[in-house]
């Protein structure tokens, strides 16, 4: 087997598994190998047993199977997953040797994230907290389609009178609320906190924390307040890899939906129904934008590629010729 990544509970592998049919082609998918002795690996291998078996959403991860079994060198614990080759969307926005992500699919992308979380928090008959949002978490298919993984962490929501459950806390530094961080309390408005971070990583290329930059810039929530949304220095904040190709209102958009998601005030952030329209309409901005400049230039007799080419090697055909 090839191993394709490793997390704090195990590795992950790319295999394959037997068809189901006699005729029928190898099975390509991902399988999971928690740590032999970790108890809090066996926490995370139950819940997500539990939790993946009775949900079905097109933006979370389908898990095909699972063993467990006791060995010389412990339990050996498998959970095995859809493959979904096209890996990460930290992958994307942060190897530099990737191709950029165009500003509308970066969108398309975190849309399918929001829904993914939007029927955790609303569309199941008990609340679910993902608790570990975050780029690493949404994983991509062949057709850059998001789907939620990883769900060791995920908790049951209050119920019935109670506004919160208690819990030890857990995540990934730089992208849990404030508020857990500090009680251990966990509201569904956590995950929507989480969300807004990986909404400025978005916008500019840039890690929730990267102990690689400079002493002032390695905080991103901190380092994106120079550049206010409403200001003249806002498209400072914006990845340079995009080389300009995006629509400015839908930048703002999501800057200022990014904002209210990270709201101090847990109570005043958009549930992620809310988040899904807001970022639909960033979305409808940049292609009416799409769409204006290419009537543009139609009427002056040109036609231009609609995929993003280098700037000093534009390519323009003349209409009615070939």
């Amino acid at each position: 087997m090839l191993k394709i990544g490793e997390g704090g509970f195990g590795s992950v592998y790319k295999g394959r598994i037997k068809p189901i049919t006699p005729n029928g082609e190898p099975v390509v998918v991902a399988i999971k190998k928690l740590n032999q002795h970790s108890l809090q690996g066996h926490k995370e291998w139950l819940a997500e047993v539990q939790f993946l078996s009775v949900v079905s959403h097109p933006n979370l991860v389908k898990l095909l199977g699972y063993a467990a079994e006791n060995g010389e060198r412990g339990i050996q614990r498998l959970l095995v997953y859809e493959f979904l080759p096209n890996k990460s969307l930290e992958h994307h926005l942060f190897q530099r040797m990737s191709p950029t992500l165009p500003w509308k699919q970066r969108l398309e992308i975190i849309i399918g994230a929001a829904e993914g979380l939007a029927y955790l928090h609303g569309g199941l008959e008990a609340q679910v907290i993902y608790r570990d949002f975050k780029s690493s978490n949404v994983l991509l298919d062949q057709n850059f389609k998001p789907k939620l993984s990883d769900f060791g962490l995920a908790r049951e929501g209050p119920s019935g009178d109670h506004s919160h459950v208690s819990t030890a806390v857990v995540g990934t530094h730089g992208y849990a609320a404030p508020e857990y961080v500090e009680t251990g309390r966990l509201k569904s408005q956590c995950d929507v906190w989480s969300f807004g971070v990986v909404l400025y990583e978005l916008l500019t290329g840039r890690r929730a924390l990267d102990r690689n930059r400079p002493m002032g810039e390695q905080k991103l929530l901190q380092w994106v307040r120079q550049f206010p949304v409403d200001s003249s220095m806002f498209t400072m904040l914006i990845d340079p890899r995009l080389r300009n190709q995006y629509s400015l209102s839908s930048a703002r958009e999501v800057a200022k939906l990014a904002d209210r998601c990270l709201n101090k005030n847990a109570m005043s952030r958009p549930a992620m129904t809310e988040v899904v329209e807001s970022l639909q309409k960033a979305l409808l901005m940049t292609e009416e934008k799409t769409s204006s400049s290419s009537s543009k230039n139609h009427s002056h007799g040109f036609v231009l590629s609609p995929k993003f080419v280098d700037q000093k090697h534009v390519v323009v055909r003349q209409q009615g010729k070939v």
